[in-house]
């Protein structure tokens, strides 16, 4: 069974509460609801409203707000980009990961993740369950809310790929490199988009289910070996996975379920 039907039926089963665990998937706790509403006719308007307080959050921090995470994220992506050519080569030479390319494939990891939303959706239906029909909908909300910052960012970095810098090739001159012209998800390799797709879906249940922590664990936990898979394909570096996870995290966290 490939990585698509297994995201799907895993979505489907937790949205239906196939595990007999009802409590799980009772009426949203005070936690869950304190995000603002989101239903088929307010999801265009949810994002254009995402998406505003996405592209004036640098202003915020020139005006002295969040600059302390901001500063954090800023120094670890650096330290991470410093030490790209050190840690890429050897993902370069290593058999130990061959397990990736059978287990999670880029093309079938990526299907995976967009079918999540919809199945978790089908699945909230068929179970009459309305907390989980709207988590779905807030996951669809998320996803195209990093999809549209993913490929602008992409767009402008145009950074290589891992796997297409030679073995002994410069790690460092990575950036304003990539010309090719893709439309889908921009043509550069920062950031990774499985990641920050495969943290907002995270961050989304994570938060929806506050009072189960096994969703968190799973969710999160699946998300970062999604993340390490990208590195292991040679698909990014592992900056590129760092900032995708923190701008997946931060997407779903403070501008969707605000």
């Amino acid at each position: 069974m490939g990585i698509p039907m297994r995201l799907a039926l895993a979505a489907a089963a937790v949205a239906a509460g196939a595990w007999g665990q009802s409590s799980a998937f009772a009426p949203e706790t005070p936690a869950a609801t304190a995000a603002r509403d989101v239903t088929w006719q307010s999801l265009a308007s949810n994002i254009a409203s995402d998406q505003k307080m996405i592209w004036l959050f640098p202003a915020s921090v020139i005006h002295g707000r969040h600059w302390k995470p901001v500063l954090a994220v800023t120094a670890a992506t650096a330290a991470l980009v410093a030490l790209d050519p050190v840690d890429t080569p050897y993902f370069k030479k290593t058999s130990n990961f061959h397990w990736v390319d059978h287990t999670m494939s880029g093309a079938g990891t990526q299907m995976g993740l967009a079918l999540f939303p919809a199945a978790f959706l089908v699945g909230g239906l068929a179970a009459r369950n309305p907390r989980a029909a709207k988590t779905a909908l807030f996951m669809g909300e998320s996803l195209l809310d990093v999809e549209i910052l993913t490929s602008v960012m992409k767009g402008i970095d145009r950074r290589l790929r891992p796997e297409v810098v030679p073995v002994n090739g410069n790690y460092s001159a990575t950036w304003f490199k990539d010309n090719s012209k893709s439309w889908w998800r921009g043509s550069g390799s920062f950031p990774s988009g499985h990641t920050i797709a495969a943290f907002a879906i995270a961050t989304v249940l994570a938060r929806r289910y506050p009072e189960h922590p096994w969703i968190r664990y799973t969710a999160y936990g699946t998300a970062a070996l999604i993340g390490f898979s990208r590195v292991a394909l040679l698909s990014h570096f592992p900056s590129d996975v760092f900032m995708g996870a923190v701008l997946g995290y931060s997407v779903s966290r403070f501008a969707v379920l605000r």
